[in-house]
């Protein structure tokens, strides 16, 4: 049986990979054919993309009261996407770092972190908490807006993908419902059989949501980053990255924490400082 879970494991994860990629490539069709400004598609569609499957598997696994796993696989993720998938993009091309990323976006990356610890010190992300994410989301929103108003685009950064013209808004419709679909499957199944073998392993679910689940559901960032850099768009690996961050904490957690209140064990304070560590580190 336990075979099977790794099996539905693997089906998961590939779900959720192949979800992401469809939901990206119509929603980034969409935005492109109404004219929405690059810099709002790049920061926050092929961003959110990306994160749809640490989206799906932490409020599926809110709603289906394994709440344990939602802050784990979000620190997990975020962890990971820095040290890991940035560092094997950056072996294969140097990164470029625009100004505006060192200025506001990492910092920003790194003071959401640390407010995710503050509110997680009583032991909870609270309906009230949640809130607070959320708010600071809506700021971060604006803040993305604003740069569109001011003529800035990073139409560059963008997969070549992205800047196709889509041939029919029903079949970019389609696709991106599709995506959508396909990643919310996948994440029933990626929560339920890692918890299964987490449970067979006698593995906690902090445990398991930090490192399969985590890596699994940030396989869509290293696809990304990666192929960006083989085709020579490594600034897109910062955006994507940092972006994915930061809608991980503020948007993710938030929403799960609308849902059900999420346990904060004392044990994810060490693993939320090492996301602050590594946010740190790549400023």
């Amino acid at each position: 049986m336990i075979f099977v879970q790794f099996l539905l494991l693997a089906l998961g994860f590939a779900m959720l990979i192949k979800g992401a990629d469809w939901f990206v490539s119509g929603a980034a069709g969409i935005a492109t054919r109404f004219g929405i400004p690059q810099i709002v598609i790049g920061l926050t569609i092929v961003a959110m993309g990306t994160s749809a499957p640490e989206a799906a598997v932490s409020i599926s696994s809110s709603v289906g009261g394994s709440a344990d796993i939602t802050i784990g696989n979000i620190v997990g993720s975020n962890i990971l996407n820095i040290l890991i998938i940035l560092g094997i993009t950056a072996t294969m091309v140097p990164i470029a770092v625009a100004r505006g990323t060192i200025k506001v976006e990492i910092p920003f990356m790194v003071a959401i972190t640390v407010v995710l610890l503050l509110l997680g010190l009583d032991g909870n992300i609270t309906f009230v908490d949640a809130l607070i994410l959320l708010g600071l989301f809506a700021v971060y929103m604006i803040y993305l807006f604003r740069q569109a108003k001011r003529g800035k685009s990073v139409e560059e950064d963008l997969p070549e993908e992205h800047h196709r013209k889509p041939k029919s808004i029903l079949g970019l419709i389609i696709l991106t419902v599709i995506g959508v679909v396909v990643i919310i499957f996948g994440s029933q199944i990626t929560v339920n059989s890692a918890t299964e073998i987490a449970r067979f392993f006698g593995a906690s679910e902090r445990f398991i949501g930090l490192t399969v689940v985590a890596l699994g559901t940030s396989l869509p960032e290293l696809f990304t980053s990666v192929t960006a850099a083989k085709k020579g768009n490594a600034d897109i690996a910062i955006g994507n990255i940092v972006g994915s961050n930061i809608f991980n904490i503020l948007f993710i957690v938030g929403i799960s924490g609308l849902i059900t209140t999420i346990p904060f064990a004392s044990s994810f304070i060490i693993d939320t400082v090492i996301s602050i560590g590594a946010s740190v580190l790549l400023l």
